[in-house]
């Protein structure tokens, strides 16, 4: 089975322009995503998207493969699915562009449901929710799932309701796994047939309303597969979460 990861990656951003070319540590932040990626050990190899020649050049340089896409795309999915066409690929995982502190395990802890169930067409990660704001924050997107850990839904509400417990909702109730709740890791994998075919599909009300592209798959019936991990990773959309990036990464050594 051929795995591909690509990491879509632009220039323009609303709060954090040029951010994929930042300086973390000494090395451009896509490079730190594109190292870490790299040691995934299900991986075939490793692409970055881009339509932006000045992210192209920095990854050739520091030894990266890159692909150039569209600049029309209105999401990271539509570039993802522009490389995948020209790609024989079985399977695609979608790494952000913006993570540089991904963990390599979280990649083959997303890509293992794959080899064992060959009608699976679209997974993710979950992981704990341990403090109030989490739980709260609409930039927090939380998952349900059900027993066999397929999504139920996605929503930047919290979720669950927790109508019998609200006077719990407090720090260490979260923390200690009396009030059990997920928030969504945006790692994807995917079918390379099935994310041609869904990036093709017409937005959906329920994606329109919370914002939130997974929810296509959901409502034109698709299972997700979403695989609890431990590990967490941190998005950077600002400088001051690139801020901390560099802090958590000086304290990593």
């Amino acid at each position: 089975m051929t795995i591909t990861a690509i990491i879509p990656a632009r220039y323009g951003s609303t709060r954090f322009p040029g951010k994929a070319l930042a300086d973390l540590c000494g090395k451009p932040m896509i490079q730190h995503v594109y190292e870490r990626t790299s040691q995934a050990r299900h991986l075939s190899q490793v692409i970055v998207a881009t339509d932006d020649q000045r992210i192209a050049e920095v990854v050739t340089r520091f030894g990266g493969t890159v692909a150039m896409t569209s600049p029309d795309h209105e999401t990271g999915t539509d570039r993802l699915a522009e490389v995948a066409q020209g790609l024989v690929s079985d399977i695609i995982v979608n790494v952000q562009g913006d993570e540089p502190l991904i963990d390599p395990a979280m990649i083959d802890q997303a890509v293992e449901p794959f080899l064992i169930d060959a009608g699976l067409q679209m997974g993710t990660l979950k992981c704990r929710i341990t403090c109030l704001h989490d739980f709260l924050s609409p930039n927090v997107v939380k998952v349900v799932t059900d027993a066999n850990n397929d999504a139920l839904y996605f929503s930047r509400s919290p979720l669950p309701f927790f109508r019998d417990k609200w006077q719990d909702l407090k720090d260490d109730a979260f923390a200690s796994g009396k009030l059990l709740c997920y928030k969504h890791v945006g790692l994807y994998v995917y079918q390379r047939d099935f994310l041609i075919r869904y990036a093709a599909l017409a937005p959906t009300p329920l994606e329109t309303a919370e914002k939130l592209e997974q929810l296509r798959a959901l409502e034109n019936g698709v299972r997700i597969k979403v695989v609890e991990t431990n590990f967490e990773s941190l998005g950077v959309d600002t400088p001051e979460d690139l801020t901390k990036a560099r802090e958590r990464l000086l304290k990593q050594g």
